[in-house]
């Protein structure tokens, strides 16, 4: 596909390739079109921590729960849950994956498989600023029409193989849904897709307040934001594990 830039001599088409080499031809102009549908380079780069306060309905299990998930730039993350009077907590610290048992209420690290995805679930907006340090590129793969809206399709392709495909609305910018392998309640890989709903502004940057998750075609719960804030100052040692 060709490159969407002005069209010019070849010596500037080659300057492009090498100065961007984790980006394909569209895959930058289109990145930046999100970021600044979603609030703009500047502010998105201001944010260096987050906490989302949500709740979630586990369809598939029919129950419900409290979720507070929290973010820090570029690879942590850590997500504390409530369901049916018992708590458990999934981290990623930037090196290791680990867990709370809720069985135990015992800290432990993640098993190799969970980790995986869990580290790759942990990437902030420093991916998309500087894909080339984690290893990451990004591919245009085209359009998709679904219910009568267009989408343009952005791959991002870890070093390991891993794929991640983002639906990014043709008329808005904005993300519609991820889609990408992960794995069940039962630790089986599945198709997962992440359905991304209900943006509100928060701060200047618009911010999906409903997400829904489909595995493997079917429904499997959703995530209801009530609150989010930015950049309280969380430190890197809350989200290693907890002795």
């Amino acid at each position: 596909m060709k490159k969407t830039l002005s069209t010019c001599i070849l010596g500037l088409f080659v300057l492009g390739l090498i100065a961007y080499p984790a980006f394909s031809m569209d895959a930058k102009e289109l990145i930046g079109k999100m970021l600044e549908a979603q609030g703009g380079k500047k502010l998105l780069q201001g944010i260096k921590d987050s906490t989302t306060t949500a709740t979630m309905d586990i369809i598939q299990m029919g129950i419900s729960g409290e979720v507070t998930m929290y973010s820090k730039e570029p690879n942590m993350m850590r997500m504390d849950m409530e369901f049916m009077g018992m708590s458990m907590t999934q981290a990623f610290d930037g090196e290791m994956a680990w867990t709370i048992n809720p069985q135990t209420g015992l800290s432990e690290e993640m098993p190799e498989n969970m980790a995986e995805y869990a580290e790759k679930g942990a990437y902030g907006n420093d991916a998309f600023f500087n894909p080339e340090k984690y290893g990451i590129t990004y591919s245009y793969t085209g359009k998709e029409t679904i219910d009568g809206k267009e989408y343009h399709l952005l791959e991002r392709k870890f070093a390991d193989g891993y794929l991640m495909t983002f639906y990014i609305d043709a008329s808005t910018y904005l993300p519609y849904k991820t889609k990408a392998k992960s794995l069940n309640q039962m630790g089986m890989e599945v198709d997962e897709e992440t359905v991304l709903g209900d943006y509100k502004k928060v701060e200047g940057i618009l911010t999906p307040h409903l997400i829904t998750i489909f595995q493997d075609g079917e429904e499997f719960g959703t995530i209801t934001v009530t609150d989010i804030k930015y950049n309280t100052g969380l430190s890197d040692d809350f989200f290693k594990m907890e002795k």
